[in-house]
């Protein structure tokens, strides 16, 4: 008769001794491993708030659309291995090897083929230097900040002064950009902490203190007095914002793209790229004057989703920046 009720009790108990079992983090944690419900996604960030995959992207058109706290700050994406295979291209050419320790040459480079863990190199990432009009893309940020705020009305001369400023380089409409935004905005655009595209504590980067072809005023920048400055950290960082969507707004990031696809000026980084990848979208921005070159681009594809920069002072930069591209592309396609 004991042994019968003994049993009835711990069989009426038995849901309740379960049910702590279960509930004990050791066994909680057991559980969920086996069950596969705290399974962490392949290829995913986790936020305080959610986990979100790259299946989650629309890889075929930009701005990419990503929570901003998915997306890393490109300082911190510096990769040892790109690092690596960047150096081995400078040092196939001895020429370059001593125009980079002579600063007259820096690159850089972001590896976007898996886009929220993007990799980035560079040599003389901080080394601010007369980059003609490749900054014109500081003018173009500023404007559509202008935009945004009210502070410029977006008429049809406005948009194909922008065009004619980024995919032909015409100085007289960049000037009349210019003059619409005015050169204090821009400089104030640039130091924004929100973007912090001139960063007085890391050598500079992008500057436009004086109109292209004509103007008085003139603004140099606080560092070494350039009236168009860069550096290939603060032109890969503009690229690398607006790819997904953090100039300005994502949609005024979308129309900065617009203006910058399908570049008319088909030299420098754009011959190769008309030539290996015919079909990627290339969006870019280049710059000379006298033995400055620069260039600066955006390439999308299925197989192509990189950035690349290399501003240079040489005689033979346009064709010193024909030879880089190739052999960058090379190595960001490949990966080897």
């Amino acid at each position: 008769m004991k042994k019968v009720t003994v049993f009835s009790l711990l069989l009426s108990l038995s849901p309740v001794i379960l049910n702590f079992l279960f509930n004990l983090a050791p066994w909680n944690s057991l559980f969920s491993e086996f069950s596969g419900s705290e399974s962490k996604p392949e290829n995913s960030v986790t936020s305080s708030d959610s986990v979100f995959t790259l299946s989650a992207l629309s890889l075929n058109s930009l701005p990419l659309a990503a929570p901003e706290e998915s997306v890393g700050q490109l300082e911190s994406l510096h990769n040892e291995e790109l690092q690596s295979k960047l150096e081995a291209i400078l040092h196939s050419n001895r020429h370059w090897v001593e125009l980079s320790k002579s600063n007259s040459l820096s690159i850089g480079i972001v590896d976007m083929q898996d886009p929220l863990h993007s990799r980035f190199a560079s040599i003389n990432e901080n080394n601010m230097v007369y980059a003609a009009s490749l900054p014109k893309i500081a003018v173009l940020l500023a404007s559509e900040d202008a935009i945004e705020q009210g502070k410029l009305v977006e008429t049809s001369a406005v948009k194909a002064d922008m065009r004619l400023m980024i995919a032909k380089s015409n100085n007289e409409a960049a000037t009349r950009m210019i003059e619409r935004v005015g050169i204090k905005q821009i400089g104030q655009v640039l130091q924004n902490p929100r973007y912090n595209l001139y960063d007085l504590q890391n050598g500079g980067g992008l500057w436009v203190g004086k109109a292209y072809g004509k103007g008085n005023v003139r603004i140099g920048d606080p560092i070494k007095n350039l009236s168009h400055a860069a550096t290939v950290m603060e032109v890969c960082k503009y690229y690398y914002m607006l790819a997904f969507g953090q100039l300005v707004s994502p949609e005024r990031s979308k129309e900065m793209l617009g203006f910058l696809v399908n570049p008319e000026l088909h030299h420098k980084f754009v011959s190769v790229l008309d030539r290996v990848a015919p079909d990627a979208k290339v969006y870019r921005k280049s710059g000379t004057w006298a033995n400055w070159h620069a260039d600066s681009a955006l390439v999308w594809d299925k197989n192509r989703r990189y950035i690349v920069v290399a501003l240079a002072e040489d005689a033979k930069g346009e064709t010193m920046l024909r030879e880089l591209m190739q052999k960058i592309d090379n190595v960001l396609v490949s990966k080897g």
